[in-house]
């Protein structure tokens, strides 16, 4: 009876931790163009942007700003707003998802008349987008991903007659490169391709669902621009607000940001876990040219914050950074200590404890390089998780953050708490949290 009143709980919970995350149907514009598996809901922006009374004088940063959700809150205020990310395809979506300038009859003509060739081209081979193919595949000459680029995705993400359609329709899109409707047309094929016609399922981490061996391409790639265009209609006549977007490493922001010209930081920075955040968004960042090799990858991964053993680099030195914060020294000779005691010595294993100092020193390396922008009072909430993902030692993240933050000069106003997430491996709920800072200047 205990053991399932503690399922039953568990599950409540879950529910309740999903509902709390989700993308209202009201918050649907513009932020569901293609959105981060990982994001915050724009609800929670929305409620600091009122405590921290910003107004259309007010400049607000995400530094982590992922797909734009506190963006695309800014624009819809009228604030002012920059943005900085270090994953190309996020930073790409985050661009696209806050340029409201197309107009929506241009976006529709131009979709129609590129679906409509694509369309023609795969008829010709006998294949109808909505209609299952009945012949032989192997008498198709599908288009295909080279080596090079197989050997990023995973296995499976997306079957050979979905991904000769996306690729034939890619074709006729990238003839229109340089027309300014080109990123929200290639953006609506990112969002078909992870949840029309991929192969990809998400939960805690990025992996393989039911294989489809057909899907529905173009066509809802048209009804994705259909839904751009709509958005765009509603705000024609608002005035724009700008928005810039960097591709950089929030450990830079000294080197992009103007001095004194931040009032309000909001964001949710990667937490101290196994996530290989650039898994997330490889199959369209390879499928639609933004990675094309492992160099590629690996020179876009050292501009991220080291969260986890698969991006963890030869003279990283972050590390260096918390050299004297004890709690943290004590976390990370406990996961090394665990293990040595559990005899675990893959190579991933044995980067548990550095990672965990990377982690922590890079976000204090953030957090200096953030204050020469910030202006005297300037507020900041920063969403973040505890984690048991290393051999089950707790990191209190939150808790952790705030004594790196108070070192550098920052105020702690307080701790809220956002939600609560079941952790499989340690089976507690481990707090997610809203740090609320102030710089006094």
């Amino acid at each position: 009876m205990i053991i399932r009143q503690s399922i039953s709980t568990s599950q409540s919970k879950l529910r309740e931790n999903s509902k709390i995350n989700r993308l209202d149907i009201q918050d649907r514009a513009f932020h569901d163009w293609y959105r981060f598996v990982l994001a915050f809901p724009p609800h929670l922006v929305r409620n600091y942007i009122d405590e921290f009374g910003l107004t259309n004088k007010s400049v607000l940063l995400d530094p982590f700003c992922g797909t734009g959700t506190t963006l695309i809150e800014s624009k819809l205020k009228g604030i002012f707003s920059y943005g900085v990310e270090a994953k190309l395809f996020a930073h790409f979506a985050s661009s696209v998802k806050t340029d409201w300038e197309v107009k929506p009859d241009n976006l529709r003509q131009c979709s129609y008349e590129v679906a409509e060739i694509a369309l023609n081209t795969l008829q010709k081979q006998g294949l109808i987008d909505q209609a299952p193919f009945l012949g032989d595949i192997n008498s198709l000459e599908l288009r295909t991903l080279s080596e090079e680029e197989n050997k990023l995705i995973l296995s499976n993400s997306i079957s050979p007659l979905p991904l000769h359609k996306t690729l034939v329709l890619l074709e006729y899109l990238n003839q229109l490169k340089t027309e300014r409707i080109y990123n929200h047309l290639i953006l609506a094929l990112a969002n078909t391709l992870v949840q029309i016609a991929s192969n990809l399922h998400f939960g805690p981490e990025v992996g393989i669902g039911k294989l489809k061996e057909d899907a529905p391409v173009i066509t809802s790639w048209l009804s994705e621009v259909e839904k751009m265009a709509e958005d765009l209609q509603i705000i024609s006549n608002r005035t724009p607000t700008i928005c810039k977007t960097f591709f950089a490493d929030a450990r830079c922001l000294n080197n992009i940001l103007p001095l004194n010209s931040i009032d309000a930081v909001i964001t949710s920075p990667p937490y101290p876990n196994e996530k290989d955040y650039s898994r997330i968004t490889r199959l369209e960042s390879v499928i639609l040219g933004f990675i094309s090799s492992k160099s590629d990858l690996k020179l876009m991964k050292k501009g991220f914050i080291r969260s986890n053993t698969r991006n963890v680099y030869r003279g990283d030195d972050d590390d260096k950074w918390i050299e004297e914060n004890s709690e943290i020294q004590q976390i990370a000779n406990s996961i090394e200590n665990r293990r040595i005691e559990l005899g675990k010595t893959s190579g991933f294993e044995r980067q548990y404890s550095k990672v965990t100092k990377l982690y922590f020193g890079g976000m204090a390396r953030h957090l200096d390089s953030l204050r020469p922008a910030l202006r005297p009072n300037a507020q900041l909430a920063f969403v973040v998780g505890d984690q048991a993902s290393y051999l089950r030692v707790k990191i209190r993240t939150g808790q952790l953050l705030v004594d790196i933050a108070k070192r550098l000069g920052y105020e702690l106003i307080r701790i809220d708490l956002f939600r609560t997430r079941f952790s499989t491996v340690t089976k507690e709920q481990l707090r997610e949290e809203v740090i609320l800072l102030k710089w006094k200047g």
